[in-house]
């Protein structure tokens, strides 16, 4: 598959920028499509939402895009009513979907997120049935945000078997993705043991998302690696960081937090508890950087 130009909605969020200047020092033209509109980095930018089919279709139309990249939803259920929360995951996945299979483009990448496995935003304790979590763990989101990705991804599986259905749709399920300070505040000078977690009562949130999380640079590569890859219909992808955002080690931290988990693969120093083997397999994706490096 030949790509030149690609659409990225949500260009200007908190991952967008990252996305469209890697996806440009990278030889590709990028359109950035956004509500807001204003990208400094893509080379094309227009105000657009893809809550509006019409609207996000003919704007599609006049870029001429060989791929899209759909960043562009609302990015956590706390300050929207549900609903709407629900809405932006949903149609507007439907509608970029429906748009690239109207207009003959063949590669689509969505950002997708734990909590379509039923994380994050989870009132109680996450189901963590076996460690590291794959794929094929079970999902069992109830709140609008992780009930919106998960449907969003069976609806992305649903348009894959269409016959004018894009040729490569991901799914890419990332955890949250700090900014160089955000990394440098939340876990470098924090106290990321779990008496420190549960002091500054974030521990909830922490074990909920299985201490993951991913940098941006390496996010972005992982959106090129699957908006180039060649595999056929929709695939899921997890998306961690290769170590866990802890000083606790893993082995511990399974029997410590997730008691009820079964361990499948042997668990040494700080390892993730989410496994990125199919990613690398079907596309050539490790991540790279940690916050133990002292950077981001």
């Amino acid at each position: 598959m030949s790509l030149e130009s690609v659409a990225v909605t949500g260009g200007t969020g908190q991952l967008g920028p990252t996305v469209v200047r890697h996806l440009r020092d990278h030889g590709y033209t990028v359109t950035n499509l956004s509500r807001s509109g204003g990208s400094e980095h893509a080379d094309h930018d227009y105000r657009v939402s893809a809550l509006d089919a019409g609207d996000f279709v003919a704007t599609l139309s006049a870029v001429d895009a060989d791929a899209i990249v759909h960043l562009g939803t609302i990015s956590t259920p706390t300050h929207d009513p549900g609903h709407r929360v629900f809405e932006s995951n949903v149609q507007s996945t439907y509608v970029v979907l429906e748009a690239a299979a109207s207009l003959g483009i063949d590669s689509v990448a969505l950002a997708s997120s734990m909590s379509a496995n039923g994380g994050a935003f989870e009132p109680d304790p996450a189901r963590i049935d076996y460690l590291p979590i794959d794929e094929s763990h079970r999902a069992t989101p109830s709140n609008p945000y992780g009930l919106g990705k998960y449907v969003a991804e069976e609806t992305a599986a649903g348009f894959a078997r269409r016959d004018d259905a894009p040729t490569t749709i991901a799914s890419l399920r990332f955890p949250w993705m700090p900014s160089e300070d955000e990394a440098r505040e939340t876990f470098a000078e924090a106290d990321r043991s779990l008496a420190g977690l549960k002091e500054n009562d974030v521990f909830h949130t922490a074990r909920n998302t299985l201490f993951a999380y991913l940098g941006r640079e390496d996010a972005a590569r992982l959106i090129r690696r699957a908006i180039e890859a060649e595999f056929d219909g929709h695939e899921v992808f997890w998306a961690a960081a290769s170590d866990t955002s802890t000083t606790v080690e893993s082995d511990a931290l399974a029997r410590d937090v997730y008691p009820d988990a079964e361990v499948r693969t042997a668990l040494s120093g700080h390892q993730s508890l989410v496994s990125t083997e199919k990613a690398r397999r079907l596309l050539g994706w490790e991540p790279e950087w940690s916050w133990r490096d002292g950077r981001a």
